[in-house]
């Protein structure tokens, strides 16, 4: 279990919202709970009334309103103990990470060099912009980018993983964040953010909003609360003449035991500790969920959009095959390749240079005597290579390349086409290398697909989730990988607009789509989705495109933020139907009781045989509160979810939840009663 990850019941969490539970007491917190603020007005009446009877200043049964109001008090106390226990969690999840900023001080450098002299500073000024230098046991003072260096670095207090992870300059691992330590070598960092607005500043701060914004259907629900309420509340208004019409008037305590239990007492206590506990168990994911919002949206997804590279592949292409062009061996076009990759640090360059060595023990090449101008990668050539020795070698995209002949006279062979198209064909990347006018031939980079990928995407689709994949590969490429994942969907030739596009043609559908990202150009469609999962070894923008972050950089871990999305949902609609169903047996129990003085035939409704009027009114406003705090756990935790479609999970919640909610109470208001009646308590 990482850090951050807390037990349902922690035994100082308990001593803490139990205290909390008792500041909520105020009547401004309660009133933010119309449900349980009426219940908090039903506790007030009758205290007053059994002061009252107890000064004889009112008529009436002291003891059985005093017990009343006793446990009028503890239901509305459970229902607070719930929420404060919720937002407990939550703060002591943010106290962990509190205790991660414990840098007070920066190497702060004058220009962004290892060797240059550095200063020290205290890190709160820092500014965006700076250089500082972090050596081994160094605490990062701040966010920002790798720029020169590389180093392995412990972000266990931040991810929750022992393990260290590889941050250098270049690519996509070059984010560090700020409370992280390094473990080896050093990095010089940008700084990308002022103090006190780092990644860390904001988790805290996102981590600590038990105060969140309620969701459309939280309110939804509430607003479905509140009308049943004053359905209630006007029903039980009018039973009072009723009564008092037929010569025996009902007590305003007995009105107000009925009204509490007939009322949805159960879910308007609960709603809230659901709500801040779904972000809890995001949090306990190591995902930060920047609202209740998105980890609700997260539950009703339907559309999945993943980039290919790290996500549906391990994200390093490497070298599989050298294919010749006619007229050239296999090592001739092997030689040139590794010629042009020698001075290539990408992973791809890297991995042709040792599949030459492997396949033609090619190596240890004097590359000063050979008098060699390596020519670097750019975005507008596509291509990289060598001078060397009178040869211009080049290796790049095939488009690229083919201009590159074209503008030295030479020609494009249609083999090597063929060749180019039976790469893409198999779901790899081809790379074709040439020798100044002449075609060598190809380089097969294959893409590896996760292992388990394709079970992970078969259960999205068994929960009514459409996936599809995003690339930058061409159409045959990214064919043959999406049928390889599994995926239901691809977009190749992906551009940051073609992305946008894609989003909002599938929410002018109807559907809400979610997607991961971690560079700055996924920063747009990141910022459009519904779902936004940013990655934490991602671009600053990136991160703050996105509604949630993964601290562990896991793009497949989309799969579990959905799942914690819909057993948030679940849990709501679970004890929302408890709620409902439960108060039918209360029916049973107090309007016979209430009412049967006035209407002998109500007699009839007495089904569980109740042993007095008054037993039958206080075991059920005891059930009432009790059930409150059986379903804490279940609130807390969250309903199990499965895989299943829409149908099924209705028919699972409605005989579960539903039935369950219409029985349960039956027997539980019938063991009270006999608790009470057999010491002779009522």
């Amino acid at each position: 279990m990482s850090r951050q990850q807390q037990a349902l019941f922690d035994a100082a969490l308990i001593r803490v919202a139990i205290v909390d539970a008792c500041k909520k007491l105020h009547p401004r917190v309660q009133f933010r709970n119309p449900v349980m603020f009426l219940v908090y007005l039903g506790s007030l009446l009758t205290t007053l009334l059994a002061a009252a009877m107890a000064a004889r200043l009112l008529a009436g049964e002291v003891g059985f309103t005093g017990a009343i109001a006793l446990w009028l008090w503890f239901t509305v106390l459970f229902a607070n103990f719930a929420e404060a226990l919720a937002e407990g969690r939550s703060k002591a999840q943010a106290s962990s990470l509190k205790g991660v900023k414990k840098t007070s001080f920066a190497k702060k450098l004058s220009a962004p060099r290892h060797d240059e002299p550095w200063r020290q500073v205290a890190a709160e000024t820092l500014r965006k912009g700076d250089w500082v230098l972090v050596e081994a046991g160094d605490i990062l003072p701040c966010d920002g980018e790798v720029v020169e260096g590389g180093a392995s670095v412990d972000e266990s207090a931040i991810t929750g993983e022992s393990a260290p992870v590889i941050r250098e300059s270049g690519g996509d691992f070059a984010s560090v964040t700020g409370g992280t330590r390094i473990l080896s070598d050093w990095l010089v960092i940008q700084c990308s953010v002022n103090p006190g607005e780092t990644f860390l500043d904001r988790m805290i701060a996102m981590v600590e909003g038990a105060k969140r914004r309620k969701t459309p259907n939280e309110i939804a629900l509430s607003i479905l609360l509140i009308s049943l309420t004053i359905v209630f509340l006007l029903a039980t208004a009018t039973l009072w003449p009723f009564s008092a019409w037929g010569g025996h008037a009902v007590s305003v305590t007995v009105l107000v035991a009925l009204l509490v239990c007939l009322i949805p007492t159960t879910i308007g206590g609960l709603l809230s500790a659901i709500g801040v506990a779904g972000m809890s168990r995001m949090l306990g994911a190591n995902v930060i969920a920047t609202s209740g919002r998105a980890v609700e949206a997260a539950g009703d997804v339907d559309v999945l959009l993943l980039d290919k590279t790290g996500t549906i592949t391990l994200g390093n292409r490497q070298a599989t095959h050298f294919m010749p062009a006619p007229g050239v061996s296999e090592q001739q076009l092997a030689d040139a390749a590794q010629l042009a990759s020698l001075a290539d640090e990408t992973p791809e360059g890297r991995s042709i240079v040792v599949l030459a060595k492997q396949k033609f023990n090619l190596r240890e090449r004097d590359l000063q005597s050979m008098d060699a101008t390596f020519i670097p990668f750019s975005a507008q050539t596509r291509m990289s290579g060598v001078n060397v020795q009178g040869r211009s070698i080049r290796k790049g995209a095939v488009d690229a390349v083919r201009k590159h002949i074209a503008a030295n006279h030479g020609l494009f062979p249609s083999q090597v086409e063929a060749l180019v198209e039976e790469v893409a064909r198999t779901g790899g990347t081809p790379l074709v290398v040439a020798d100044n006018e002449r075609v060598m031939g190809v380089v097969a980079l294959k893409d590896i697909v996760k292992g388990g990928i394709r079970e992970r995407f078969a259960e999205l689709r068994k929960m009514g989730i459409k996936t599809v994949m995003i690339t930058g590969d061409n159409p045959l490429t990214a064919a043959a990988i999406a049928a390889e994942a599994g995926v239901d969907d691809f977009l190749s030739e992906a551009t940051p607009e073609a992305k946008l596009a894609l989003i909002r043609q599938y929410q002018a559908e109807g559907r809400l789509v979610a997607m991961t990202g971690d560079g700055t150009n996924d920063a747009p469609a990141l910022a459009q989705a519904d779902v936004a999962v940013a990655m934490n070894s991602g671009t600053q923008a990136a991160k703050e495109a996105g509604n949630m972050v993964d601290l562990d950089s896991n793009p497949t871990k989309l799969l579990e933020v959905v799942h914690i999305g819909k057993q948030m949902l679940m849990t709501r609609g679970s004890l929302t139907t408890f709620s409902i169903a439960n108060d039918v047996a209360k029916y049973f129990a107090i309007i016979p009781a209430a009412f049967a003085a006035t209407y002998p035939q109500l007699n009839q409704l007495n089904v569980m045989h109740l042993h007095s009027p008054n037993s039958a009114i206080l075991s059920a406003v005891i059930f009432n509160a009790l059930v409150i705090v059986f379903l804490i756990p279940l609130a807390l935790k969250g309903v199990s979810y499965r895989p299943l479609s829409a149908a099924a999970l209705l028919r699972r919640n409605l005989w579960l939840y539903g039935v369950g909610g219409l029985l349960v109470p039956f027997a539980g208001i019938k063991l009270i009663d006999m608790a009470l009646t057999l010491p002779g308590w009522a």
